[in-house]
């Protein structure tokens, strides 16, 4: 018995050395553990902070772009002044034709004249229109070639390029149904808007 008791006693030094051994284990262990979470968490708030000042700056980048726009809004708003229709027979075009006759020529002659003699300063958006007939495409390209032929006659005769807009709307705007041959002419037209 006496020999027994110090095996029992060491066993049980044994277990209690093993158990304060886990214990420091398991300590050390959550150490690393918490040292790593925390550097995670470092590095985390770190890119918080870069994505706030990033956000930061977009924002102001933001609101600037949109002064910049509302001020371009205000100055394109313009007042309207009036508008010249040039459908009558000697400014219509002929099918898939964007070519300015003698008469349409004639035409926007009188109309630099009127805009010298108002003497203002004014900008002009050149519509060109289509009829129904052919692809959409082929009408928005024809509608863009009649407003081109006329701001470039414009500008031939002393109206400033950065004055004169184009746009077409193709066979999106008729003027009359397409049905019949007479409402297909009278859609292939130009219209000038002025704007002061």
């Amino acid at each position: 018995m006496i020999q027994r008791t110090p095996r029992v006693l060491i066993a049980g030094a044994m277990m209690v050395g093993m158990a304060g051994l886990g214990g420091c284990a398991t300590k050390d262990y959550v150490n690393n553990q918490v040292s790593t979470v925390s550097t995670r968490v470092t590095d985390v708030s770190a890119h918080v902070a870069d994505h706030d000042t990033k956000l930061a700056a977009l924002d102001q980048t933001s609101r600037e772009a949109l002064e910049r726009a509302q001020a371009a809004g205000k100055l394109a708003e313009g007042k309207f002044l009036y508008s010249e229709v040039l459908t009558d027979d000697s400014m219509k075009f002929k099918v898939s034709k964007a070519d300015l006759s003698p008469e349409a020529q004639a035409r926007l002659d009188a109309f630099v004249d009127k805009l010298k003699t108002d003497n203002r300063n004014v900008y002009i958006e050149v519509q060109g229109h289509t009829d129904a007939t052919g692809s959409k495409s082929a009408n928005y390209r024809l509608g863009e070639e009649r407003a081109e032929a006329v701001r470039r006659y414009l500008n031939e005769h002393g109206v400033a390029l950065n004055r004169i807009a184009t746009i077409s709307y193709g066979p999106d705007a008729p003027a009359q149904p397409n049905t019949k041959r007479a409402g297909r002419e009278a859609n292939r037209r130009v219209v000038l808007i002025v704007l002061a």
